[in-house]
This record gives C-alpha cells, sequence and structure tokens, in this order.
C-alpha cells in the first residue's frame, strides 16, 4: 500500500480538498469572512478537474445556482458565514422540499447582523435547525479539527445523497482558519455514496416515488432524457403541485422521516473519558478542543468528568444523551452563544440530572482555564 500523504492545511482548505474528494464539480458562492478561502481554493482547484466555479452576485443566487447544478446530476457545494446563511434560508427550504442533495457550508463569526466578521461563534446552532420555515428536518454537522473537516465534509456530500437532502456543514472562524498536520487518506480507504439513479424508463419515471422498503426517491439527472417537474409546493409523486391534504401530510411527514428514523446511520459523536465520569462537558467544534483539554486537567485534580462532543448537531444524539445523563450527577453545556444547544440538552437529559449551561458572545474562543474555573465553582 502507498503511503499515506501527510500535509499542512488550513481548515478552510481540508474542506474543499474534502469536498472535491467526495465528487465536487460545481461550486457557486459569494465571498465572506471567514468562509472566503473556501471560495478561493475552489476556483482554483475545480477548473483542473474539470468542475465549474462561479462567484455568483448574491447569497441567495448562490444557493440557488447550486441547486440548479445538482439537479443537472453535478455535486455541488456553496460557503458562506452569519449573514449570508440567513439570506440562504429559503433556498434551503426549497431544496428540503424538493429532495435536491447539496451542501452548504457556514463558517460562523458573531453576530447579529454583520456583528464580528473575523471572530468566531457559536450563534447559529439554531438557525441550522429552524431557519427555514415549515416542519422539516435537517442534518447538520460540526468538525472540530482540521483532519475531521475533511473527513466530515466527504460525509456531508454522503448524506446529502444518500438521502436526498441538503446538508448542513458548520465550522466556525478558529477551525476554519487554523492549520494542522494531517494525513490524507488512500482514495481506497474513502466511501463515496452517489445517489440513486432510475431504474425505469423516461417516460415511466415518477421523481417522488418511493419504492417498497425504501424512504428516499430515486433521482434522475437533466439532460439525460428525464423530464418531470420540481416546486418548493406541496406535490405528489409526479412533481406537480397538490392541495391533497392527505398527499401534503403524507409527503412532510416522508421528509421528516427519512431523517428521523436513520439517526444511527447519521449520527456521530465522539466520548472521551467518560467511562468512570460522574460528570460530563457537551461541547463541539473549536470548543470542544478547550473542553477536551478541560478534562485533562479537571482529571489530574481528582475529578472524574468526561467530554461528550456531538458532530452531528442536527439530528440530535437523543439516544446517547440520554444514556450519558443516567449515569452523571452533571453535565455541563459549553458553547460560544448564550446556550442554545444547552435549551435542547436540557429538555432531554434535564429530567435524568443537572444540566448547566457556560457560554459567552464576545468573540474570543473560551479556553481551558474558563472552563475548569466554571466547573471548579459547581464542586459539590
Amino acid at each position: 500500500m502507498p503511503k499515506n500523504n501527510v500535509k499542512l492545511m488550513q481548515g478552510n482548505e481540508a474542506c474543499v480538498e474534502g469536498a472535491i474528494v467526495a465528487g465536487m464539480k460545481f461550486f457557486a458562492g459569494y465571498p465572506i469572512t471567514p468562509s472566503t478561502e473556501i471560495a478561493e481554493i475552489s476556483a482554483t482547484r475545480l477548473p483542473k478537474i474539470g468542475g465549474k466555479f462561479i462567484q455568483m452576485e448574491d447569497e441567495i443566487a448562490s444557493v440557488s445556482a447550486i441547486i440548479g447544478a445538482s439537479l443537472a446530476g453535478k455535486k455541488s457545494m456553496t460557503a458562506t458565514s452569519g449573514p449570508g446563511f440567513s439570506l440562504k434560508q429559503e433556498g434551503i427550504g426549497y431544496a428540503i422540499m424538493a429532495e435536491v442533495p447539496c451542501v452548504i457550508v457556514n463558517v460562523q463569526r458573531g453576530g447579529p447582523s454583520t456583528g464580528l466578521p473575523t471572530s468566531p461563534a457559536q450563534g447559529d446552532i439554531m438557525q441550522a435547525r429552524w431557519g427555514t420555515h415549515g416542519e422539516h428536518s435537517i442534518i447538520a454537522l460540526y468538525p472540530s479539527t482540521v483532519k475531521e473537516i475533511f473527513d466530515i465534509t466527504i460525509k456531508a456530500f454522503n448524506l446529502s445523497e444518500k438521502y436526498r437532502t441538503p446538508v448542513i456543514l458548520l465550522m466556525d472562524e478558529v477551525i476554519g482558519h487554523m492549520r494542522e498536520k494531517i494525513e490524507m487518506p488512500n482514495a481506497d480507504e474513502i466511501k463515496i455514496y452517489n445517489r440513486k439513479e432510475p431504474t425505469s424508463t423516461p417516460e415511466e419515471y415518477k421523481p417522488y416515488e418511493v419504492k417498497q422498503g425504501d424512504i428516499v426517491p430515486e433521482m434522475a439527472s437533466f439532460g439525460k432524457g428525464y423530464r418531470y417537474h420540481v416546486t418548493g409546493l406541496v406535490h405528489g409523486k409526479n412533481g406537480f403541485p397538490t392541495n391533497d391534504k392527505e398527499i401534503a401530510e403524507k409527503l412532510i411527514r416522508r421528509l421528516v422521516n427519512k431523517i428521523e428514523e436513520n439517526k444511527d446511520d447519521i449520527v456521530e459523536y465522539e466520548e472521551y473519558r467518560l467511562e468512570d465520569a460522574d460528570e460530563a462537558i457537551i461541547a463541539y467544534g473549536a470548543t470542544a478542543r478547550s473542553a477536551k483539554s478541560a478534562v485533562d486537567k479537571l482529571r489530574e485534580s481528582g475529578r472524574n468528568i468526561g467530554l461528550f462532543r456531538p458532530i452531528t448537531i442536527w439530528p440530535i444524539a437523543d439516544k446517547q444523551i440520554n444514556k450519558l445523563a443516567k449515569s452523571v450527577k452533571r453535565i455541563t453545556v459549553v458553547e460560544m452563544n448564550m446556550g442554545q444547544y444547552f435549551e435542547v440538552i436540557d429538555r432531554i437529559a434535564g429530567k435524568y440530572t443537572s444540566v448547566e449551561s457556560y457560554g459567552r458572545v464576545n468573540g474570543e474562543l473560551i479556553n481551558p482555564e474558563e472552563i475548569i474555573s466554571f466547573i471548579e465553582s459547581r464542586r459539590g
């Protein structure tokens, strides 16, 4: 087996490299700090491999362009931050309803509005889940290291293709801009998932018909002889709008269930030093790096504490969090916001154990000493 490549790579660069390995052939975006390098590197890399890059006039056009490219059969991605993520929400809702696979990267910064453009934050956690209107589910992933950004970007594309849904890849300014040495895997070590293409003829094809035992429809690419209707309206199997209440109920439930009923396949997480823990920290993204250091230092002082790190932010790892809550006396949720994920964790775990929140929004990464100080102040 050939020796793996070792590279020094920035987080945003690892995102592009992972996307290309996953099969990305189209990127549309509008430059915005701290995600700009993703667009810049895509503009350089894609033309060399037969892909296309286009800088759009704004974020609304960017998400619309990747939806169109995906319908034409190209694995597609866009990247943004803060205000741009807000502008993309209508397009994300359209992609959910029309079941169009695509990846939306949000390298978070401080807000609201233009906020703190060059500073880290984790203030878009709830927006990733509920940013678009209506009843729906979403897949949102959040890596913590540069190598993990590479791996999780590939997973984002795989899940998007497998479940015919937009997938949100969350990062923050810290991991987007940090550089780390990573070992690149060999091609034969990487699993790539491509959308299911139709087995029927163009005349027989129904774009939203699910086969027995499946919950995700096959997807034809425009330009390959299949003509079908795509809409953000409630639609039947043939893709055309309908006001039939039974069809509406069945469609929306399927869109939700194809994600919520497949959590065992979708949800990924890390457990660190939880085997004998009677206390736990829950943290994600760059904050989890500080939390892991805090766990090690608290262990040295005699506290039995561990870290639960959700990598899949949505859908939430409720089964694992329930189990954790029953085994510890306290959970501290640490995040760079005022308790967005804490509220969800408390709703799940609060009936079994004490759940506390430590968060702030001043545009600086929470350091291990802050976490230690907060947890020590709760000793007892």
